[in-house]
């Protein structure tokens, strides 16, 4: 996507809020599907997510910032930032219908 305004090349980020850590992502939806949360070191993260790999990729925090594609384009956010769409959303609601079932209704003759 591009937009006209911005010059070739640019970066550009959308978000709502600025500095969202994944921590506090994990937290939001630990707390809507009622679980508790936990800092680990980093030796019990490596066996946690069984690959040190992606405990170093989950310990690290990409925050972004949309103020200069706010200026540059003179946009303001208009909708929910992430937590708030993660916490008041519809992403943890549980169907009516399981899939399984409704799977099988579909099937059965």
């Amino acid at each position: 996507m591009f937009h006209a305004k911005a010059p070739a090349g640019s970066v550009l980020h959308g978000v709502a809020e600025n500095g969202v850590t994944l921590k506090s992502i994990a937290e939001t939806i630990a707390r809507s599907l009622g679980l508790p949360t936990v800092s680990l070191a980093r030796d019990e993260a490596a066996t946690h997510f069984v690959s040190p790999f992606m405990a170093t990729a989950y310990g690290f925090d990409g925050p972004v910032s949309s103020t200069h594609t706010q200026e540059l384009l003179g946009w303001s956010p208009t909708h929910p930032t992430l937590l708030e769409d993660l916490e008041h959303g519809d992403y943890l609601a549980t169907p009516a219908t399981p899939p399984e079932a409704a799977s099988a209704a579909v099937l059965a003759p």
